[in-house]
């Protein structure tokens, strides 16, 4: 089969499961919003910020490795899941320990049992079969989109069932922790080869050398996609971080999650065409201009209809985020063009290339997140974000042209 086959067999698969998934989401937020309140949803963002922000940190980088074939998987797995294992527990007793200064610097008391209750959501992650990342390697994205789609499922239901339950952000993170589960036991079920209890400090030292500036590039990023919360948190108070939140959510799901089809298909394939520049350009620019005509719309009919879009999904309780929710349509556009780039720099291993853009965008954001919160609320934290993935459009047509046109 070409790769265009299979570039298009797996966006099939991928675009059907986002496409599927999306819209249970937005079952999923049109109920929790009117079961929960912004605080509640404030809640529930410090505690993924903190799990994020220390699955980060942490990350060996090792997918990337294996979709790059720089090691047999069968080679690198027993020690692949060990060093998992590892970083799970370590960050689950990081949360715990933490929760208390975190909650306490996001002034938010209820976010402490959140946090410590989501530690058990990595610990459990640590244990997930490393073989799981063959669906992408192999291409096989029908089951890729099964697996996902169960573990959404899973984590919808209990979330949304103990919503009306508890009326408490804890509903949602044990929704996390139920669909970690299920993929901890299909990993094994299903999948082959099965990893055992055998550590090598030699192919440890490998897939860390491998995988540091993909580790930068992940702090660099977090940092981007978060820096604009921990402020509103911080500066504000948590029902503001649950406003700013929702209309993150609501502007930048529908395009990104277009450019994370896409970016979870090309990634692999580009990975396949090595130092064939031409082949890989004309996959490049055609996938850009894909990801161009569908999200452009989506981010017009968002930012010219957002008053009648938060009255539908959320209600009128929520029509405090239109005006931030038009700032982060534009922003969207932006973001989901420049993620197009990330996927072809790590196929033809030139991970600080990723790392240089992702930096680029911190430092637009770094500069005018305090001052653009301070002086207009989410409104601001939302001119902030745009102003970050601009200044990484420069850089993005550096390396591209570094790539493709520099001679030598």
């Amino acid at each position: 089969m070409s790769y265009t086959k299979e570039i298009i067999k797996g966006l099939s698969w991928m675009g059907a499961l986002k496409a599927i998934t999306r819209l249970i989401t937005f079952g999923r937020v049109a109920i929790l919003a009117r079961l929960l309140s912004p605080i509640q949803f404030g809640v529930f963002g410090v505690a993924t910020m903190g799990l994020a922000f220390l699955e980060t940190l942490t990350d060996t980088g090792i997918n990337v490795f294996f979709v790059q074939k720089e090691g047999k998987l069968e080679d690198y797995l027993d020690t692949a899941w060990m060093v998992s294992i590892a970083r799970g527990t370590l960050i689950g007793l990081l949360l715990v320990s933490t929760s208390f200064y975190v909650a306490n610097f996001f002034h938010s008391p209820e976010a402490q049992i959140a946090l410590s209750l989501i530690g058990l959501c990595a610990f459990v992650r640590g244990f997930i079969n490393p073989a799981i990342i063959s669906f992408q390697q192999k291409l096989q994205f029908n089951k890729e989109f099964w697996l996902r789609f169960s573990i959404f499922v899973v984590d919808t239901v209990v979330s949304v069932t103990l919503a009306f339950i508890t009326k408490s952000a804890i509903s949602m993170v044990w929704g996390l922790i139920a669909g970690c589960i299920l993929e901890v036991i299909a990993s094994f079920v299903f999948i082959k080869p099965r990893p055992r209890l055998i550590w090598n400090k030699l192919k440890v030292k490998n897939i860390l050398k491998r995988g540091k500036w993909v580790t930068l590039a992940g702090i660099f990023q977090y940092l981007f996609a978060n820096g604009d919360n921990i402020v509103v948190g911080r500066l504000m108070d948590t029902a503001a971080l649950g406003y700013y939140q929702m209309a993150y959510r609501i502007s930048i799901i529908p395009i990104t999650e277009i450019t994370d089809v896409f970016s979870k298909v090309t990634f692999p394939v580009y990975s396949n065409f090595g130092s064939e520049k031409k082949r890989l350009w004309r996959a490049f620019s055609k996938t850009a201009g894909v990801i161009a005509l569908l999200v452009i719309p989506i981010s017009i009919l968002i930012f010219a209809f957002p008053t009648f879009i938060v009255n539908v999904l959320l209600g009128k309780d929520w029509l405090t985020i239109v005006p931030a929710l038009k700032v982060l349509a534009v922003f969207g556009v932006v973001r989901s063009l420049s993620a197009v780039v990330p996927p072809l720099f790590l196929s033809i291993k030139k991970q600080e290339y990723v790392t240089y853009l992702t930096l680029a965008s911190l430092i637009g954001l770094g500069i005018t997140i305090v001052p653009f919160v301070s002086k207009f609320g989410i409104v601001g934290a939302a001119y902030s974000a745009l102003v970050g993935s601009v200044f990484s459009v420069p850089v993005i047509f550096f390396c591209l042209w570094k790539v493709f046109l520099k001679k030598g």
